[in-house]
């Protein structure tokens, strides 16, 4: 194959937009990889940068998709070697390099993890970031002190892809897990997954002072602004607060009298740059004692490129749940 298809992202005088295009195959440069892709997903970012509701793309046009799956088809780098099956996830896909949503990539080798055994190019995208992201967040609790005697770990964007993942990861490791959604038809599903209690979003106990009542032993919070606000005042002592998300909102306003009185930690989740030996540790886990239960459940759609588009903007209105797979069809 001399061409390929891609859904790029545009952003010139004719507007902001997505179609498919059509480019020729890539030869890599030194350090570089070929990837003949089969799996993508959809993350929160992708479609923010799909509908230009963020500013997450650095150049134009580029195309989309921050997670990748397949098979080397060319490398200049000694660490692969053609028919190694690869992830490619973060960095700067769709940022300020092409991304997943194509049927070929050319990426920098360090920017790889092997494929680990116990996980296939399409089960990894369905964990993809979002599951790479729960499991980091997870670890970094973990390696903070969190442990189930410190009372229930609460998920809030439950419902989303992390969340789901969050909720999964934790319950097998022994946390009483609360899950907080805005989805209240989730509730069942959310409940299959490992949570115990499901909460609305308007039911999080607390209030505006600087400490409240200590409700939780810890927090994996995929929202921010005014709801992260909140679990810093009622997360009890020595407890930690991953911080992923700002779909609520990046401001915070809060005290310090959480960190200061109760101990309590709050703990930055990035998952873009993460250096190599832990990012390919924690895919390790992903794919052996870690490896989530419901996957399959946690899998809510399957879609290929030209659904892309539509898919962003159900995403966007909070019109889905759990993990939505890209199929790369050729």
């Amino acid at each position: 194959m001399t061409n390929y298809r891609a859904l790029r992202i545009h952003n010139d005088d004719q507007g902001y937009r997505t179609r498919i295009d059509t480019l020729p195959v890539p030869e890599p440069d030194a350090g570089q990889v070929l990837i003949q892709l089969s799996h993508s997903s959809i993350n929160y970012k992708d479609a923010l940068a799909g509908t230009g509701r963020g500013k997450i793309l650095k150049r134009f046009p580029l195309t989309g998709g921050v997670d990748a799956a397949g098979i080397v088809v060319a490398s200049r780098d000694t660490r692969y070697r053609e028919g190694d099956t690869v992830i490619a996830s973060g960095w700067g896909m769709s940022f300020d390099h092409d991304g997943g949503y194509a049927e070929y990539l050319c990426a920098p080798a360090e920017w790889l993890v092997p494929m680990p055994l116990g996980l296939d190019a399409r089960q990894a995208m369905i964990l993809g970031t979002a599951g790479f992201t729960a499991a980091l967040a997870v670890d970094r609790l973990k390696v903070n002190g969190q442990h189930p005697g410190l009372g229930p770990i609460v998920v809030t964007g439950a419902s989303g892809g992390v969340g789901s993942i969050a909720i999964d990861l934790l319950s097998q490791q022994g946390f009483e897990v609360v899950a907080v959604s805005g989805k209240p038809a989730c509730a069942d599903w959310l409940r299959r997954l490992g949570a115990t209690r499901i909460l609305g979003r308007d039911e999080l106990p607390g209030g505006d002072r600087p400490l409240e009542k200590a409700v939780w032993g810890g927090a994996v919070d995929n929202v921010g602004g005014a709801v992260l606000a909140r679990l810093t005042r009622t997360v009890g002592a020595h407890g930690n607060i991953a911080c992923i998300g700002l779909a609520g909102g990046a401001q915070l306003d809060t005290t310090v009298m959480p960190l200061i009185l109760r101990g309590v930690s709050l703990l930055g989740i990035n998952s873009v740059d993460v250096p190599y030996p832990l990012r390919a540790e924690i895919w390790q886990r992903l794919a052996t004692e870690w490896r989530p239960k419901h996957l399959e459940d946690i899998l809510t759609a399957t879609l290929d490129l030209d659904a892309l588009p539509e898919a962003f903007e159900r995403l966007l209105a909070g019109q889905t749940w759990g993990r939505l797979l890209v199929e790369i069809r050729r």
